[in-house]
């Protein structure tokens, strides 16, 4: 939480790398994930930079991954994952995956061929057996519709035959010869897709004028695609025709409709022998087929065992070579020259882990991180937790941080869901809520792995934030007694109906009592917590509630805003404490004594008036505008109102000028002349080159010291600094001395001089954006009045017009008992049943889902403008760092 705050101290550094100790001293700054690079080679080609070609082989080893892993899915075999830490791979080792990779791709597309190419004959013989198999039957139709026919025409024709015969089976062809004149018809024979069967018999009948004989079968069995591999349902056909023309017909139409034609003989001996060596086929291809498959199983498993590791090598490899690009090279030293972002805090273990690195690469040359100073802004770097992140989320999505400024997110933690809570106040709500969100929580690990959803990933990224949102609804649901739109009597009414003297005859009446304060209810014998639970059947429930809930939105609104201001004293005193004395002092007035006067009066009205002198309250409105009209007070609430009111009229009047010229004339005064600036220059230029003269000196003799000592020999003398304990070589600055200081005070707007004019005008912005927002953020406060309101009435509505309704079918039955009110008790329980499913899936879909949404945008509205805008600016950047974990989730 201490970054939280204020975002992390950052600084700009250089890194010195040798060649040969750049890659494994990147490869620790990835597993550390604290450093984020710059490009330094912005002018130059994605495609001319040193090490585009290991990029694009780091692309191409991850292609053939994905390739295999899409094998892997499709045969349903398990990948194994979280083989605990991966270290980046050697540059050595890439010559390796590479051909591990290739072999592997090669051999499973070898194998996918040969087995399509399997698949694809054993599809054709499946369907060329099913073919012979069912044309029997075809051929034994014919027989029986040919002699129906030939004993038809020679009844009607006597001795004088056509000799037209309409079929050719095999006793058809043997009886052939001995027909005088006779006409043979042809036949073809296939499979066709059960789709197009009746299409393609449509097409036969219209193309071939009606002289076909279509006669067709299904296949029980479904068939395999080799292509797909779906399953497809296919249909086995024989045609008749006359004629060689026609025959050419059919062939085409078969080849447009894909149906596949098969070799039938006519005989049906021969197509018995066949069938039979098409089934010695298939089983020889079955077996072909299993071991085929078996050995793909293998390539595989042994492929899933350790593709996730090789997902994690790649990529790392591919984004610490991407790294690589954005350094300069410097060829005549044989390094390499970076510039990163990196917190202060972290500086040491930066320099740990670049020492590692060079040990690991074996160079002799250590690694240097030398920190720079620099006028560019650094980015914004918050650290956060996977309770904190939501919260952070929510701040960033209006616009990240400028550099040290306030950071919103932790007080956001407690504000956002209470002030959700105050707008959604239903403890029954509130607990189902909480309760969704408790098991999203405790099942953490398990939903974390089933986040496909992008709705569910929401709600899951969220948990925490809906956690405290439903606890904060319970609590302020437990404060408005509201439960489901009902009240509960837990400690007991304090309002006593004995008090009002009422007859017993007048209270047995069907008629409406007025209770007075003053003989009902004791001040001192207040309800311990919350509302009383009497409010709920008290037909002036509502003109109660709605002052009480509008004042205490007031209250609530102006101290969020009172809170915003004050944090806005930290910005000042960071980076402009001009602005402390003239923008802090006279905000902090202006809404302290006016809007905070109004709060005072409402607390005051609580207090001083109760049942007995209520009639003597003044309207705190009229009150409030008569302070602006300097208009007499008949009846002060306490005394020297007027004159307190004056002051504070006065006063927050004089505030205005306050803020529109103070700033722009005390900076105006504070600018330095040009002459000035000039020799500020001067003597600037001057000392910095006696500091490099002397730190050269001295690193001169550093460096002659330490190779006499360590025996380095010529030629490696170490330049920018001195050796450390790590085996890394920094500046002898602190790092104190070298990082970013806070924008001068002289320098005007991001180092610019501004002239006066523009001065003014921009403060008159801003003065007359904080006066006029004041009033109407105030107003805007009141949503959280409204939505309070529009959630109790509409959880009423549900329960009245739902649940009130079936439990009045649900009558109590009395003696004597007749079948009518039997049958009654029965429709009316039978009737709660699904009436309570009814209610509770409104419930959970109206006021859970679309109450919640409109009460979650409000509650962020109410964050980003009302109470963010006084202090908070918003136009920083985030901090990126170069991280592997973040990688590979960004890649998964």
């Amino acid at each position: 939480m201490g970054s939280l705050f204020q975002s992390e101290l950052m600084c700009q550094a250089q890194l010195f790398l040798q060649s040969e100790a750049a890659y494994n001293c990147l490869a620790e700054l990835g597993e550390l994930g604290l450093v984020q690079f710059r490009d330094l080679n912005e002018n130059v080609s994605a495609f001319q930079r040193k090490y585009v070609n290991d990029v694009r082989k780091c692309d191409e080893m991850e292609r053939k991954l994905r390739y295999v892993e899409k094998e892997v899915k499709a045969a349903e075999i398990e990948i194994v994952e979280g083989q605990g830490h991966i270290p980046a791979p050697l540059p050595k080792e890439l010559i390796d995956l590479e051909a591990t990779f290739e072999k592997i791709e090669t051999e499973l597309k070898e194998v996918n061929q040969n087995r399509e190419v399997l698949q694809r004959n054993y599809l054709e013989l499946t369907e060329h057996n099913h073919v012979l198999c069912n044309t029997d039957g075809f051929f034994d139709e014919a027989d029986e519709i040919y002699h129906v026919e030939q004993d038809l025409s020679g009844s009607e024709s006597g001795a004088s035959g056509t000799g037209y015969k309409r079929f050719s089976g095999e006793s058809d062809v043997e009886a052939a010869n001995n027909i005088q004149n006779p006409v043979t018809l042809g036949f073809m024979a296939g499979a066709i897709h059960r789709e197009r069967i009746h299409a393609f018999e449509q097409m036969l009948w219209r193309i071939c004028r009606g002289n076909v004989f279509v006669r067709y079968s299904e296949i029980k069995m479904p068939l395999s695609d080799p292509h797909t591999g779906d399953e497809v349902h296919k249909y086995v056909f024989i045609v008749f025709y006359q004629g060689e023309q026609i025959g050419i017909r059919i062939r085409k139409v078969c080849e447009g409709f894909r149906a596949t034609l098969y070799t039938c003989p006519p005989k049906k001996a021969d197509r018995a022998a066949m069938a039979e060596g098409v089934t010695t086929r298939l089983t020889d291809l079955t077996l072909v087929l299993n071991e085929m498959q078996a050995h793909r199983q293998r390539i595989l498993t042994n492929a899933a065992t350790n593709l996730w590791a090789w997902f994690v090598k790649v990529r790392k490899m591919k984004a610490i070579f991407h790294t690589l690009n954005l350094f300069d090279i410097d060829v005549t030293r044989g390094a390499m020259i970076g510039e990163c972002w990196c917190p202060v805090s972290d500086l040491d273990n930066i320099r740990i882990a670049l020492s590692r690195g060079t040990e690991r690469s074996g160079s002799t040359m250590p690694s240097i991180i030398d920190v720079v100073r620099t006028t560019s802004q650094l980015p914004t770097f918050n650290r956060t937790n996977k309770f904190t992140a939501g919260f952070q989320n929510i701040v960033d999505a209006y616009g990240v941080a400028n550099y040290r400024e306030v950071n919103p997110a932790p007080f956001t933690i407690i504000t956002f869901p209470f002030l959700f809570g105050v707008m959604f106040g239903d403890a029954g709500h509130g607990l189902l809520m909480a309760l969704f969100a408790l098991v999203l929580v405790l099942k953490e690990r398990k939903f974390a792995r089933m986040q496909d959803n992008e709705i569910f990933s929401i709600f899951f990224g969220g948990r925490y934030i809906i956690l405290l949102m439903g606890l904060f609804s319970v609590y302020t649901g437990l404060l408005y007694n509201d439960t489901f739109s009902k009240s509960m009597n837990i400690f007991g009414s304090r309002w006593n109906v004995a008090g009002m003297n009422y007859s017993q005859s007048l209270l047995n009446e069907d008629i409406t009592l007025q209770l007075n304060p003053e003989h009902s209810y004791s001040s001192n014998n207040i309800y311990p917590f919350g509302m009383d639970p009497i409010w709920q059947l008290a037909t002036n429930k509502l003109n109660f509630l709605n002052p009480f809930k509008m004042r205490l939105s007031i209250i609530l609104g102006i101290s969020h805003m009172f809170f915003g201001v004050w944090l806005s004293l930290i910005n000042h005193v960071y980076h402009d404490r001009v602005a402390i004395f003239a923008e802090f002092i006279p905000q902090i007035m202006f809404l302290g004594l006016l809007f905070g006067y109004l709060v005072l009066l409402i607390i005051l009205k609580w207090f001083l008036f109760d049942a007995s002198n209520t009639k003597a309250a003044p309207n705190l409105i009229v009150t409030f505008i008569g302070m602006f009209l300097l208009q007499k007070i008949d009846d002060p609430i306490y005394s020297g109102q007027e004159t307190v009111q004056v002051v504070i009229l006065v006063v927050s009047l004089i505030c205005i000028p306050w803020m529109l010229f103070m700033k722009p004339v005390v900076k105006s005064f504070m600018r330095p002349s040009v002459a000035a600036i000039q020799m500020r220059k001067k003597m600037s230029m001057r000392f910095a080159r006696i500091l490099l003269q002397r730190k050269q000196e001295e690193d001169t003799v550093a460096i002659v010291m330490s190779e006499e000592e360590t025996g380095v020999e010529d030629g490696q003398s170490l330049d920018n600094g001195s050796m450390d304990r790590e085996g890394t070589v920094s500046s002898d600055n602190s790092v104190a001395e070298t990082f970013t200081p806070p924008p001068s005070h002289e320098g005007g707007r991001h180092g610019k001089e501004d002239s006066l004019g523009e001065e003014l005008v921009l403060q008159a912005i801003h003065t007359i954006e904080f006066c006029l927002g004041c009033i109407s953020n105030t107003a805007s406060y009141l949503r959280l009045w409204a939505l309070s309101l529009a959630h109790s009435e509409l959880s009423e509505v549900l329960w009245t017009m739902v649940m009130r309704n079936a439990t009045s079918l649900a009558t109590a039955v009395y003696a004597p008992v007749t079948a009518m009110d039997v049958v009654w008790a029965f429709v009316g329980g039978l009737a709660m049943f699904f009436v309570f499913a009814g209610w509770a899936v409104l419930t959970i879909g109206i006021l859970l889902l679309m109450e919640g949404l409109s009460a979650f945008l409000h509650a962020l509205r109410l964050h980003w403008v009302e109470f963010q805008n006084k202090f908070y600016t918003g136009e920083g950047y985030l901090f990126h760092p170069f991280s592997f974990t973040t990688i590979l989730e960004q890649e998964e």
